[in-house]
């Protein structure tokens, strides 16, 4: 009998297995899989036994990634979009996170066209969960609002158009 009880896997069914971990749990960008694709594995085995991950191994997962549709950046900034907006997010603050998550600037541009929604109702609904209805009038009262508002991300055209609505 062999004193290993059983063969090392590849380090390309590793990584695909990773992949299909990852993925499980939430969309990623191609660039948030590469990055952590190519992290080491944390091993139970010595460091000096762990193959090292190459970047043709990385290369060939994201491709088969692509070939089972479980990776689509379009589809990542879509959902991204909508998910951020549910959490009281703007347009401004979700670009930024979608370009530090790899997505290109045509991406973006793409996906805040084909999505639906209504930023100037969802800055209204923000401002009026946090300060209450009516909103502030007083001067200093509003910039507090207005404020919050652009650190969450919101236009400031979509924040003034909020005031502008004011039944008197």
């Amino acid at each position: 009998m062999s004193s290993q009880s059983s063969p090392r896997r590849s380090v390309y069914a590793r990584l695909c297995d990773r992949a299909t971990r990852l993925l499980a749990m939430r969309d990623h960008s191609e660039q948030e899989l590469r990055r952590k694709l190519a992290a080491p594995f944390m091993a139970k085995a010595p460091q000096d036994e762990v193959e090292p991950i190459t970047a043709e191994d990385v290369e060939n997962v994201i491709r088969w990634c692509y070939e089972h549709n479980w990776l689509d950046d379009a589809n990542f900034a879509d959902r991204y979009i909508s998910s951020r907006a549910r959490k009281g997010y703007g347009p401004q603050r979700i670009r930024q996170e979608l370009q530090q998550k790899g997505l290109s600037r045509e991406h973006c541009d793409a996906a805040f066209r084909d999505c639906d929604i209504d930023w100037t109702q969802i800055t209204r609904d923000i401002a009026v969960r946090k300060f209450g209805e009516p909103l502030p009038r007083q001067y200093p009262e509003k910039v507090k609002v207005q404020r919050f508002l652009l650190y969450r991300g919101f236009l400031m055209e979509d924040i003034q158009e909020i005031y502008r609505n004011f039944a008197d």
